[in-house]
């Protein structure tokens, strides 16, 4: 075996002071992207600064240079999929404005299911994390209602809200699903439950359709929320 020359090993060895050309193409943005690929792909759970230098092929501590850590992968994530809302345009009505909101609040979190828990659950003081509140404050508080009120009214719409989009990205055909096969099979199953009322209401517990479901979820909260509206103002 021929011995290596010191020309060879010097072109070969990493310089001090400049990046590897795979290193130099890094940014916290395509960082980010490649963590979102790996949750489209395999979910949260498998994202690590392992499993995204491997999808970006670089070393994983040269990942540190534009990220702090996971959870600050997790957040630009987060912030990356609701930088994706587009305001509705205002109307005269705020039933519709309200509905226009949950309905791109949704599409946004359904454009990734896999990433929904980051966008619903992650609490984040960004400009971006803190739009939704800004949108859905702004809408209520052109009724005239008091910016205490506001927050109640928009803390339970959107509560209502993610644990909705919750369900709708996790849950499986137990729960109910559009499929006839399926929902033949969890009718049978809810009828022979031996329960007088989840026998009764088998066949509307074994259908479980995500856009009707959505549907009326908002529009119980609109109606609940607009009946709770005080024009009186306040602070």
């Amino acid at each position: 075996m021929t011995g290596v020359t010191a020309n060879e090993r010097a072109s070969s060895a990493p310089r001090r002071g400049r990046p590897r050309k795979e290193q130099r193409q890094l940014s916290r943005v395509a960082i980010r992207d490649a963590a979102l690929g790996v949750i489209d792909a395999e979910g949260i759970e498998a994202v690590t600064m392992r499993s995204v230098s491997r999808v970006l092929g670089v070393d994983a501590k040269s990942l540190y240079h534009y990220v702090d850590d996971k959870d600050d992968l997790l957040d630009a994530v987060a912030e990356h999929l609701l930088e994706q809302l587009h305001p509705p345009t205002p109307t005269d009505s705020i039933e519709g404005d309200l509905r226009a909101w949950a309905q791109e609040f949704r599409r946004v979190t359904l454009a990734h299911p896999r990433a929904a828990a980051l966008v619903l659950t992650r609490q984040l003081s960004s400009t971006a994390g803190l739009a939704p509140v800004e949108n859905i404050l702004t809408v209520l508080r052109r009724t005239g209602c008091s910016a205490q009120q506001a927050v109640h009214l928009m803390r339970s719409l959107l509560a209502t809200m993610i644990g909705t989009l919750l369900r709708e990205v996790s849950a499986g055909p137990t729960f109910g699903t559009t499929d006839p096969e399926g929902i033949a099979d969890r009718q049978h199953t809810l009828e022979a439950s031996g329960l007088p009322q989840v026998a009764l209401a088998a066949p509307h517990l074994a259908r479980f359709d995500r856009d009707s479901e959505f549907d009326f979820t908002v529009d119980l909260m609109v109606a609940l929320i607009t009946t709770h509206l005080d024009p009186t103002g306040g602070e």
